[in-house]
């Protein structure tokens, strides 16, 4: 199980764990990405950088730990994604067949599509700018440049330039070790991935897409777009609400026990 867009897994991953944990017969394996929260990163890179393919490497890695281990079976093992992970499993879910189940939440879709909903046009040129400085800055040496990940301002350069953004994660902020920046590396591969490129080539792997009905983050038309283009077996779950509303609240119930279902009939048998 691995989260979104800078986030760490005690922002209610846990909380999807001890859920499947205590009504199924299986374990979790929850970590926080690459160079954020608890997770290291390679040595002189640098922190809060995320980069699409080596979050999903990272994910392959841990289905290799979770078969190591002898309290695991190794022909049983499921990925579950949220927002940019949950494009994540769909790329991960097509192209390593070790893995018999997808459970992709709110997911990312279209990088390119996505960063243009989000992204005023007229921003775009001065983004364009700090992705040259950046890459020129390293290659003469100097420290990557950052950005917020989110601003109570929409007008003020961020990442995730949305209402309900900043108030999920500067609530978060407050009581965790969350930290509101991400290198502007991160915002240019956002651009460029293309994470349901291979959603057709998931099959017959079975796969649970969750929607949000009102989803601006990861817009909600780009997701079921992307789920059209898949194949059977697929299942689709829509949650009233926007992006983070199905995290907790009075629909995590209703979004958490489709989801152990469609575990129960994939993994649990």
């Amino acid at each position: 199980m691995s989260h979104g867009f800078s986030a760490l897994k005690e922002m209610d991953l846990n909380t999807f764990a001890e859920y499947f944990t205590s009504k199924l017969a299986l374990s979790c394996l929850v970590y926080d990405n690459r160079g954020f929260g608890t997770s290291d990163t390679l040595s002189g890179q640098p922190r809060h950088e995320i980069l699409p393919p080596v979050q999903c490497s990272d994910i392959s890695d841990a289905i290799t730990y979770a078969q190591s281990r002898a309290d695991v079976v190794g022909t049983k093992i499921g990925i579950w994604g949220s927002s940019y992970s949950g494009g994540h499993v769909l790329w991960v879910g097509a192209v390593d067949r070790r893995v018999k189940a997808v459970l992709s939440q709110v997911p990312c879709v279209s990088g390119w599509d996505n960063f243009h909903r989000l992204i005023r046009p007229d921003f775009i040129p001065g983004l364009n700018t700090m992705f040259q400085e950046d890459r020129l800055g390293r290659a003469a040496g100097k420290t990557a440049q950052t950005l917020p990940v989110v601003d109570e301002d929409p007008l003020k350069p961020s990442a995730l330039p949305t209402t309900d953004s900043y108030e999920f994660f500067s609530a978060w902020g407050k009581k965790s070790n969350w930290k509101n920046e991400v290198t502007v590396k991160s915002i240019e591969a956002f651009r460029e991935y293309d994470p349901s490129f291979h959603i057709h080539h998931i099959s017959p792997t079975p796969l649970l897409m969750t929607v949000a009905e009102n989803d601006v983050l990861t817009p909600t038309d780009l997701a079921l777009k992307a789920y059209a283009r898949a194949i059977e077996p697929k299942e689709l779950q829509i949650l009233p609400g926007g992006h983070f509303d199905g995290y907790s609240g009075t629909k995590f119930e209703t979004n958490a026990g489709r989801q152990a279902a469609f575990l129960k009939k994939t993994l649990c048998v």
